[in-house]
């Protein structure tokens, strides 16, 4: 059986004020942000920033990583999550995070010594919307579907995004 590639996405065409996921970089993109990202757990507060970095690949919403520093004490600890491997930033290392009444094992991410090109995020965290209550600005991220990318969708960002069934081949 020949291998068949899902079909060509329709960009949506991004209204104002918005970005299409269609428009962000191959290799990808790492920009910093001073937009509000708040992380939270079972309404605990895990995380807030105001010097987060945001990364953009063509077909995923953002992922937002934020500085260990704006993280609260007690709220990570180190994960059982088998490492994984990207082949833009390098090694993933997995942190637990700890909230009053869970914990969310696996929840949080980063790279301890990334790759070339995404050295600005050296130790900051990325947080899944899936597991946690994730914010931008105020409003609440909805998960990226597929349970393996992790990308925060918001209203500021178009797609199609990858993860839908039928996008792997995008």
């Amino acid at each position: 059986m020949a291998f068949r590639f899902a079909s060509t996405p329709q960009p949506i065409v991004p209204g104002p004020g918005q970005e299409s996921v269609w428009d962000y970089p191959r290799p990808p993109a790492c920009l910093p942000s001073t937009r509000l990202i708040v992380v939270r757990s079972g309404g605990a507060a895990v995380a807030e920033s105001t010097a987060a970095f945001r990364v953009l690949e063509t077909s995923h919403p953002p992922t937002w990583y934020v500085p260990r520093a704006d993280v609260a004490a007690g709220t990570l600890r180190p994960s059982g999550t088998r490492p994984t491997w990207c082949e833009w930033k390098g090694q993933a290392t997995y942190w637990d995070v700890v909230g009053p009444d869970r914990i969310a094992a696996g929840a949080a991410w980063s790279y301890e010594s990334p790759s070339r090109g995404f050295e600005s995020i050296a130790g900051y965290l990325a947080f899944d919307p899936a597991v946690l209550e994730c914010f931008v600005d105020g409003e609440q991220a909805r998960p990226q579907e597929g349970g393996f990318y992790a990308g925060w969708i918001t209203d500021d960002v178009v797609g199609p995004f990858k993860g839908i069934p039928g996008s792997q081949g995008w």
